[in-house]
């Protein structure tokens, strides 16, 4: 059974709550006695979040699933690209920086977000595969989850995944937007780890 980190931020800003780490609690009411996963509430840090997941990432999971909200999308959003830039939210475009001065410019996730965008989809979960993961802190966990790994010599393949509103959020805003139930986005998540717990195992510093 392969070892799966999976994160989840705190609420930011206005929020009161976080569709990422409500959805992480509807995954972990049906996880099996066998599922070797790990999970870890982040707070929407930046320097934290780098101290916190490198320290993490240490143990060498085989895979290693980031999830954070994005209020304003109607579907699930697979992440496949994370940029070695970023800012907090009140900066301007170009105050950002790059997250990893002698870091390349980008990351690819390796694992088949095309074949889990489907298989959600068939299950009636409205999914895509994103190319652009923001320039905050999504970006930024999606980026450095692929340096550490990569820095330090690990197996881990990383994705994110960005997750509509859960019902109650939208419900308390001012105007109409876009959500979908935590345990429909629970049910997601626990497709992608079943599926995950069925791959082939790939040593990706074997590869390199």
């Amino acid at each position: 059974m392969p070892r799966i980190f999976i994160t989840a931020f705190e609420p930011y800003g206005g929020w009161s709550d976080n569709s990422s780490w409500l959805a992480l609690i509807e995954f972990t009411k049906q996880l099996g006695p066998d599922t070797n996963v790990t999970t870890r509430l982040y707070p929407v840090d930046f320097d934290a979040v780098a101290k916190r997941l490198r320290k993490d990432l240490e143990s060498d999971y085989d895979y290693a699933l980031h999830l954070g909200q994005a209020p304003g999308s109607a579907s699930v959003k697979l992440e496949a690209i994370g940029l070695n830039v970023g800012g907090r939210s009140e900066q301007r475009p170009e105050e950002f920086r790059r997250l990893v001065e002698d870091g390349p410019v980008a990351y690819r996730s390796a694992l088949p977000l095309d074949e889990w965008s489907s298989l959600l989809r068939a299950e009636g979960i409205p999914t895509t595969v994103s190319y652009h993961a923001g320039s905050y802190l999504c970006n930024a966990t999606l980026y450095l989850s692929h340096y550490f790994a990569e820095s330090m010599s690990l197996k881990t393949q990383s994705a994110f995944v960005h997750l509509p509103l859960d019902y109650s959020q939208t419900l308390k805003q001012g105007k109409e937007l876009p959500g979908m139930p935590s345990a429909l986005a629970g049910r997601g998540l626990q497709l992608i780890v079943n599926r995950l717990a069925t791959r082939e195992l790939v040593d990706v510093r074997e590869l390199a």
